[in-house]
């Protein structure tokens, strides 16, 4: 029974586009493989981890309907071992795979496509939004970096999504930073707010293009469905309560430094080298038009960096994880970025000048 006859990527394509989120070793087996339904002239492609659930489909003429599972990663890395432009095929004979092109020949092992998990889409209320595919990636881009990994707390293991008047709000923290992005949109948005798992956003990320191009989002209080291009993506959500971000963002910092984004970044990635293994600590000194960026490890080395600044209040120095201020800097693209700090013991604030659409809070460490 012939499941699909094409090009190579009409099916590479579809098939790399649900791959993302298989696991390699699953608790149970068929986790690993993705779901092949042929039906008419399309083909669907389907993956889930019971928690996350993609769905793709490519064009395969012909033939009679159906449904069939396969190993996603080995079927995926046999179609990138081929050259560009071949014609495959695959046909599904006694319970086995067969892919051809040219002179190669795969059988692989299958597993009914009735034994396959899906997940049930949520009924009931739901909020539909609708954005550009560019402008969810920005914000996803702006604030991923801060998302917690497998924390004990739960809901800190995702991102926060809010609808509030007509802005779109992205916020995520580990308890050691916080990132704060915002959009304001052309009409007023229904109010929701949910927290989405850390794979959810990953994945994402990786999927949604920097293009005008129309995404949909539809939310109900324990699903949310993300609908852009040929996919769906529909996640659970994950059932906590997210920390007060606005109290988090301090609102009177009067130390407020520019400085040149790339040229800090440039001095902070020097200056890392030689930080401690362990608590990559590095101290910012300020003093009159100077900044000095030090650092030193349990080896005896040290490094510094002297940065010329526009700073003409009292003399101040703390220190930072210097991984939290590379990762804001590296996924902020203006040239300018402002620091704007109170005392040694109190956070630091990272705002980009004349926009309150982005807020980054990290939290000092005694070196």
């Amino acid at each position: 029974m012939l499941l699909f006859k094409g090009l190579r990527d009409q099916l590479l394509s579809p098939l790399q586009a649900v791959c993302g989120i298989v696991e390699k070793r699953h608790t149970l087996p068929i986790l690993s493989n993705v779901l092949m339904q042929k039906k008419g002239d399309v083909l669907t492609l389907l993956a889930t981890d019971i928690e996350i659930q993609i769905t793709t489909s490519t064009i395969a003429p012909g033939s009679e309907d159906a449904s069939i599972t396969v190993g996603a990663r080995k079927l995926q890395d046999i179609l990138r071992s081929l050259d560009d432009g071949v014609e495959v095929s695959l046909v599904l004979e006694d319970k086995r795979l067969q892919l051809k092109s040219g002179k190669s020949r795969f059988n692989l092992q299958t597993l009914p496509a009735d034994d396959f998990p899906r997940m049930t889409v949520a009924d009931g209320q739901s909020t539909r939004l609708q954005f550009t595919q560019a402008q969810m990636k920005r914000l996803i881009s702006l604030v991923q970096c801060a998302m917690a990994q497998q924390d004990i707390r739960y809901y800190l293991n995702g991102l926060l999504l809010v609808a509030k008047a007509s802005d779109l709000i992205v916020v995520a923290t580990d308890g050691h930073r916080l990132a704060y992005a915002s959009e304001t949109m052309g009409e007023p948005l229904i109010p929701i707010e949910v927290i989405l798992p850390r794979k959810t956003v990953l994945e994402l990320s990786r999927q949604l293009a920097d293009t005008e191009d129309p995404l949909e989002i539809i939310l109900t209080p324990t699903q949310a469905r993300f609908r852009f291009g040929n996919i769906e993506l529909v996640s659970k959500l994950i059932d906590g309560k997210f920390p007060d971000y606005e109290r988090v963002i301090p609102q009177n910092h009067n130390k407020i430094l520019p400085l040149n984004r790339n040229r800090l970044l440039q001095s902070l990635h020097r200056v890392a080298i030689l930080t401690n293994e362990k608590f990559r600590g590095v101290r910012l000194v300020l003093a009159t038009d100077n900044m000095k960026i030090m650092s030193s490890n349990s080896d005896q080395e040290d490094a510094l960096e002297d940065v010329e600044v526009s700073y003409n209040q009292e003399p101040l120095d703390i220190g930072f994880n210097v991984t939290y201020l590379l990762d804001v800097l590296n996924n902020v693209n203006d040239e300018i970025i402002e620091l704007r700090l109170a005392d040694s013991n109190s956070s630091a604030l990272f705002t980009i000048p004349n926009d309150d659409h982005f807020k980054y809070v990290v939290m000092p460490m005694r070196i």
